[in-house]
């Protein structure tokens, strides 16, 4: 580890002592906004201490092996311990940088989740409710609680879109480079020919911004329309006009939901659709005005970006932003998403020290 970034990392375990002191303030308290921002930090400077004090005792655990190797006796021993303690303190040095990281504070979010049908007709919205199950057997797997807020099926099954939300811990940070262009090869069912096709959808996963963080909207902004569902949800949903779309007349953004029977709750979840819609929107404003200097590695998170082809008849996904190529379509598309997510977040992760590294040498 280079002497500036374990410099950072001695600052950060000393930080800790001082947000412990902030916290035991009575007046800080009184600021629950304030005082919910120091907790997370402390709990996070405190994991990062307990990484650095082993960091440490592996450090002077190694020294000590060391020591033994010429001896006649304990030599072979101290050599594989020696190793193993090697191989530990490098597991932690990069868990430790990674406190070095900024956090993302959007990260603990629960998300939006919309996937569109593209090109490819009726196998794109087969595609597109393909994908869409994917990403809810992994919420499953992960404990997250998945809600459709609108659907519209596709002729022969599947989705021209679907959006959902999906609430739990750390959705954000696990689904957030999944937003881009995904596209498939496979032979389609209705192809006589056994010719394979190439189809596509859009995924955009947006974080749901807390209340007293989202973006105001002007009323006089809105227009509010309220219709009778058209889709599933029982005899209840379709008797009453519940459903509900917004348009934002400034940006034209349309959004609706029609998923529970009080118009009430439809708005609201609706309202949050919105403002997570408006908030992609300046970020994805923010970002085209720092592409000069940011780095693509992980992608720009842009819809159009084509991130991902799953090709069937070779059994095989590539994630193209990392070069990764896994022959574990059947498990990936079953939902076993982890074998793709933590790569990109551990490239991810290597960018932003590279980043970091580079700022300290200038």
């Amino acid at each position: 580890m280079s002497p500036n970034l374990l410099d950072k990392i001695r600052r950060l375990a000393d930080r800790r002592e001082e947000v412990a002191a902030e916290l035991s303030d009575p007046t800080v308290a009184e600021d629950a906004q304030r005082f919910a921002r120091l907790g997370q930090e402390y709990a996070r400077l405190e994991s990062l201490s307990e990484h650095y004090a082993e960091w440490l005792q592996l450090g002077e655990e190694a020294d000590n092996l060391q020591s033994l190797l010429d001896d006649p006796e304990m030599g072979e021993m101290a050599r594989e311990e020696l190793d193993a303690a090697r191989d530990r303190r490098q597991a932690v040095e990069q868990e430790l940088l990674g406190f070095l990281v900024p956090p993302d504070a959007r990260d603990a979010a629960n998300v939006f989740l919309e996937i569109r049908a593209g090109t490819g007709g009726d196998e794109a919205a087969l595609f597109a409710g393909d994908l869409y199950r994917m990403y809810a057997r992994y919420a499953e797997a992960q404990g997250w609680q998945v809600e459709i807020l609108s659907a519209s099926e596709g002729e022969h099954g599947g989705y021209k879109e679907i959006i959902a939300r999906v609430a739990g811990a750390g959705v954000f940070a696990r689904l957030k480079f999944e937003s881009g262009g995904h596209r498939v090869q496979r032979v389609p069912e209705t192809e006589a020919g056994g010719r394979i096709h190439t189809s596509a959808a859009t995924v955009a996963v947006m974080p749901e911004r807390e209340e007293m963080e989202a973006i105001e909207i002007n009323a006089n902004d809105l227009r509010v329309d309220t219709y009778r569902s058209s889709g599933a949800g029982g005899q209840h949903v379709n008797k009453t006009d519940s459903a509900v779309r917004l348009t934002h007349l400034p940006t034209g953004i349309v959004v609706e939901c029609q998923q529970e029977r009080s118009q009430h709750k439809n708005r609201a979840r609706a309202m949050a659709l919105l403002q997570a819609r408006l908030e992609e929107a300046e970020q994805s404003r923010r970002d085209a005005s720092e592409a000069a200097t940011r780095r693509k590695l992980v992608g720009s998170g842009d819809r159009s970006e084509r991130i991902r082809t799953y090709n069937f008849p070779q059994g095989r996904v590539t994630d193209h932003r990392i070069n990764l190529t896994l022959y574990q379509l059947e498990r990936v598309i079953a939902g076993d998403l982890d074998q793709v997510i933590e790569p990109l977040r551990t490239e991810h992760q290597a960018d932003q020290l590279a980043a970091l590294a580079d700022s300290d040498g200038a």
